[in-house]
């Protein structure tokens, strides 16, 4: 990979309302960092970087940036745009050497029409978008070509298939799939992907007493009582029925609602 003049400035507005008057001003915020350097907050020409990430491949580009006649070698590390105008919002640069290997995600391209597709009848699918690599700054490349012609139906490319550039290695597990051709799923097969619940949900059964009412099911034959547990209140008698006291109860507070007249105290015996 080639590396790209930017030229960048120091920048002092760091945060909320300062920033917007920045990018109204058409200049992009940015922050290199990694090196021997310490983070420096940068400004960009807007139309400069938004004609860099155009002309690019991929967001994976190598710049000399140019700061007060001074210049550091980085890679674009990470780009913020704007959820609905797409402009670029903020840059991260990730300052290399020259001499050292870096690691980056380089985005996946296929080229050709595979046989699957074109006689069988197959639908080409790509499993893996970016694959993970490693190399010298000079030897990254902006993206990954395979040639996915020869692909059958039923067939896969897998992550150790794939020919690596000069000076590159590709990382990860070699029997990931990458790219594979399949057979287009039928309306029958989508309607009973969507029909099976997904994993880990739990469906609450409750069964319908005679008066139309929902309730616990009916305990059946053979199943033992649950014990009592200590500060449980006591179950509910039957109409009619008065609870028995027990040792250390206290009396109820007042008398029901409507009633006549309060329940008068014990008269001690003489």
């Amino acid at each position: 990979m080639k590396s790209v003049l930017l030229n960048a400035f120091p920048r002092s507005q760091t945060r909320g309302r300062k920033v917007k008057h920045l990018r109204a001003a058409g200049r992009i915020p940015a922050v290199v960092y990694g090196g021997q350097s310490k983070p420096e907050n940068l400004e960009l020409v807007s139309k400069e970087m938004e004609d860099l990430i155009h002309h690019s491949a991929s967001e994976n580009i190598l710049v000399d940036l140019a700061v007060d006649k001074s210049k550091r070698l980085a890679l674009v590390q990470e780009v913020q745009h704007h959820p609905l105008s797409g402009k670029v919002l903020h840059v991260d640069f990730h300052e290399v050497s020259e001499t050292e290997k870096v690691t980056v995600m380089v985005p996946v391209e296929s080229i050709g029409e595979a046989a699957g597709v074109k006689t069988g009848g197959g639908v080409l699918e790509h499993v893996l978008f970016k694959i993970k690599v490693r190399a010298l700054p000079k030897d990254l490349p902006e993206q990954i070509i395979v040639d996915v012609t020869s692909l059958e139906l039923g067939k896969s490319l897998h992550l150790g298939e794939i020919k690596a550039p000069a000076g590159v290695e590709i990382l990860g597990d070699k029997k990931v799939t990458v790219i594979s051709v399949a057979l287009p799923k039928t309306e029958a097969e989508e309607a009973a992907e969507a029909a099976v619940p997904a994993a880990g949900d739990v469906e609450m059964l409750k069964e319908k007493k005679e008066d139309g009412t929902e309730g616990a099911a009916p305990a059946k034959p053979g199943d033992k009582a649950a014990p009592a547990k200590a500060g449980d209140k006591a179950a509910a008698g039957k109409p009619g029925e008065k609870a028995a006291a027990k040792p250390g109860d206290k009396a109820p507070a007042a008398a029901a609602a409507g009633d006549k007249k309060a329940a008068a105290p014990a008269e001690k015996k003489k």
